[in-house]
């Protein structure tokens, strides 16, 4: 099934997800590694971002990863800035829920999202950003097959050290090639 794994379930998110996608948000340790900016948001704020960048949004697809052994929202991934024309996309995940750090799941929700952008809406090129300092992301993306294809200097402040943030892509032959599946 396309939007399941063996641990793994993606749901489209929902109006219903704001206040659970609210607590992710305002997690400092779950931002820490994927929010440039690290703000608090009030609930407002975050159903407003909810209703008008996810929901209300013709070039994002968002879904709540749940881990199916008991029903867990876990975390989520999209595809955003999505660009039919030239069959592009970036892609996001973030995995909310502590406990399942570190386990897997976030190359589980990957590999769901990647297959549906490359099999089923037939992109041909998925990027993303990584902040330098997140290694663990970086070595699970090249695992998955995304090369750098450049970095942002020093654009990020944490802890007083500046980082880069690193641009990767992955095509879809590559994808395809790294899946022993030839399209």
């Amino acid at each position: 099934m396309l939007f399941e794994s063996s641990r793994v379930r993606l749901r489209k998110m929902t109006i219903e997800d704001t206040a659970l996608y609210h607590k992710w948000r305002n997690d400092m340790d779950v931002m820490y590694s994927t929010n440039p900016s690290l703000d608090v948001y009030p609930l407002e704020a975050t159903r407003e971002f909810v209703e008008q960048v996810i929901l209300g949004s013709h070039t994002s697809k968002s879904y709540i990863m749940v881990e199916k052994s008991n029903e867990t929202s876990i975390g989520v991934v999209a595809l955003i800035n999505i660009d039919d024309k030239n069959r592009n996309a970036e892609c996001i995940i973030d995995i909310g829920e502590k406990e399942y750090w570190r386990e897997g799941y976030g190359s589980e929700g990957l590999k769901l999202l990647l297959d549906y952008a490359f099999y089923e809406m037939n992109l041909h090129r998925v990027s993303l950003q990584v902040f330098s300092f997140n290694n663990r992301a970086i070595r699970l993306y090249k695992k998955i097959g995304f090369h750098e294809e450049g970095n942002s200097r020093e654009s990020l402040f944490r802890e007083g050290k500046w980082h880069d943030i690193i641009h990767m892509g992955l095509l879809q032959n590559e994808y395809f090639k790294k899946q022993g599946n030839s399209h």
